[in-house]
């Protein structure tokens, strides 16, 4: 089939494919949604393409277009002979039967120069996939996804909202952000019961802050944010530090203890991070 030709009620319709509940799919059915994806995901003929959820392959189409090669990662047996069916003449198309979660991107991406990723998550693994892709180093320039409209504002969120989270401070130590577009409900099939947003992450050559223990300073975030009404003295304790550790820490570091971790910004956790390590050795 032609490219410009797939489209996924038509698809649907002709391998009479049933939706899975459990694995959350929601099939995208608005052309501008995918034109946008594309264009936002700024996709050139230099680009090695990692497509994570294709679905029937419509955003595929869109991709191989573009780009100098497309692998699409899907788990959905059902999914697999329709994909090869309608995309496997294609030279610059690759599939890969696996769940995401378990592929090592490091295989898929070799010697490439130029690697994005774009997806069309299932809105329950959508974090467990961005904190895999961006913990794990793998070396790409951005990653285009659609996600929960609510998850989108958490990634993008400043601090002194109640949006910011542990995930914004994650997602910001490695990645600029940027909003795309908003995507309603009616956009898909089914449709879903929530708005969506395409938001990129651009990759940063190095992380936005330099801590002493990368480690440490996650610990400290994620202990601040699961205690989000108390204070960072009393999720600071947690951490296993000695009383006098922490005074000192503050002390030097010039952070209230008195503050909440929704008030700090990414280089004030690691400015406090860097002070715990320095007096809790």
């Amino acid at each position: 089939m032609d490219l410009k030709d797939i489209k996924t009620q038509e698809l649907v319709k002709k391998y009479n494919f049933k939706f899975s509940k459990s694995l959350g799919q929601n099939f995208l059915v608005d052309d501008s949604v995918l034109n946008d994806i594309v264009s936002g995901a700024e996709v050139n003929d230099e680009d090695f393409i990692i497509e994570i959820g294709p679905g029937v392959g419509t955003l595929t189409a869109q991709l191989l277009m573009k780009a100098k090669k497309v692998t699409s990662i899907e788990l959905d047996n059902d999914l697999i002979p329709i994909l090869q069916q309608e995309l496997g003449d294609h030279k610059n198309f690759d599939l890969v039967h696996k769940d995401a979660l378990k592929v090592d991107f490091n295989e898929l991406i070799g010697d490439e120069k130029s690697v994005k990723l774009v997806a069309n998550l299932p809105y329950y693994v959508t974090t467990p996939i961005i904190v895999k892709l961006l913990k794990e180093g793998y070396n790409f320039k951005s990653l285009t996804i659609m996600i929960q409209k609510e998850v989108a504002e958490r990634i993008n969120a400043e601090p002194n909202t109640k949006e910011y989270g542990s995930l914004s401070v994650l997602v910001q130590y490695y990645c600029d952000t940027k909003i795309l577009r908003k995507v309603p409900p009616t956009c898909f099939i089914p449709r879903p019961k929530v708005e969506s947003i395409v938001i990129r992450l651009d990759k940063l050559d190095e992380p936005r802050v330099k801590a002493k223990s990368i480690a440490l300073m996650f610990e400290l975030v994620r202990a601040g944010f699961n205690m989000r009404r108390k204070t960072l003295w009393n999720a600071a304790k947690s951490l296993k530090v000695n009383v006098d550790a922490l005074e000192k820490a503050f002390e030097k570091s010039g952070i209230d203890p008195k503050r909440r971790a929704e008030t700090l910004t990414l280089e004030e956790f690691a400015l406090l991070s860097d002070c715990i390590f320095e007096f809790r050795n």
